[in-house]
């Protein structure tokens, strides 16, 4: 099992030298993939369900990746998740396949649709739309990425008569893991998704999730091409080498790991970049990724 680490780009670490501190840690302790988190605009005040403080940082997710990927060499850069219905697809899909280009073929793309409905309208996007226009953009990307000569016409986006290079390293493109626990996104994930990622889950949720996945398959179809179905879960804490094969027992391929739902909020601090350095390497030695 893989295991990476969810939240390089929030909370602590809101500025280049703790970030690359971060990056260079969890690429030299052994780590798989480093992953970003997303919240293009937080609530002021905060109010249910809007996770954290609106002074908490979220460094933007395209920076971010672009980032890692000139201040690391193997480890692999995800973004986890990024809000795609709050974000025009076409020029997403320039954006993500220019970052696989620039790590050259490290790129794995975490979408989701977003839950906080004060955060679409202040984009202008309607909250009712996000879910169809997720599973629209999906698309928008493979197309953009597989087709020598792109074109759509969907509901939300239309195009033809145009290119976008460089094209993806990662052929057919980057592998696309969905998250979400609701129905609609399970039945993405079967149905578009080359995995499925599931956030802040313990052993009991993940198995429920996963059963639910079955059920989904039972009744969704899922094209061949996609292959089978990789399973990421970011637990609510550390875990200890028992608990990781646990996970790995109910079928995770990766745990993308996180100190705490905390790490998230509020400002940065030493103590707090200290403290999510020296989770890493506890990580690490606890695994024995290194």
């Amino acid at each position: 099992m893989d295991i990476g680490y969810f939240g390089y780009n929030v909370g602590a670490f809101d500025n280049p030298d703790s970030i690359t501190r971060l990056l260079v840690t969890a690429e030299q302790a052994g780590f798989e993939s480093v992953w970003t988190g997303e919240h293009v605009v937080l609530v002021d005040p905060q109010v249910p369900p809007s996770p954290v403080p609106p002074e908490s940082t979220f460094v933007d997710t395209i920076a971010s990746l672009a980032f890692a990927a000139a201040k690391t060499e193997r480890i692999k850069i995800g973004s986890g998740i990024l809000l795609l219905a709050q974000r025009d697809p076409i020029v997403v899909a320039k954006e993500l396949a220019s970052i696989d280009v620039l790590s050259k073929g490290r790129l794995l793309v975490g979408v989701g649709v977003g839950y906080v409905e004060g955060e679409f309208r202040a984009l202008g996007i309607p909250y009712e739309e996000r879910g169809p226009r997720v599973t629209e953009h999906i698309e928008v990307l493979r197309e953009m990425w597989t087709n020598e000569k792109p074109a759509f016409d969907g509901r939300f986006t239309k195009f033809a008569g145009i290119q976008a290079r460089p094209l993806p390293v990662q052929r057919p493109h980057p592998p696309i893991h969905v998250g979400g626990m609701s129905g609609p996104a399970l039945r993405r994930a079967v149905a578009q998704g080359n995995g499925w990622y599931g956030f802040f889950q313990g052993l009991e949720q993940t198995e429920q999730m996963l059963r639910a996945l079955e059920e989904t398959a039972k009744r969704v179809e899922r094209p061949a091409s996609l292959g089978r179905l990789e399973i990421s879960v970011t637990p609510p804490g550390p875990v200890d080498a028992d608990t990781a094969k646990r996970f790995e027992d109910l079928g995770v391929d990766r745990l993308i790991v996180m100190r705490g739902f905390g790490d998230m909020a509020g400002r940065r601090s030493q103590e707090a970049e200290d403290a999510c350095i020296e989770f890493v390497e506890q990580t690490s030695r606890e695994l024995r990724l290194a």
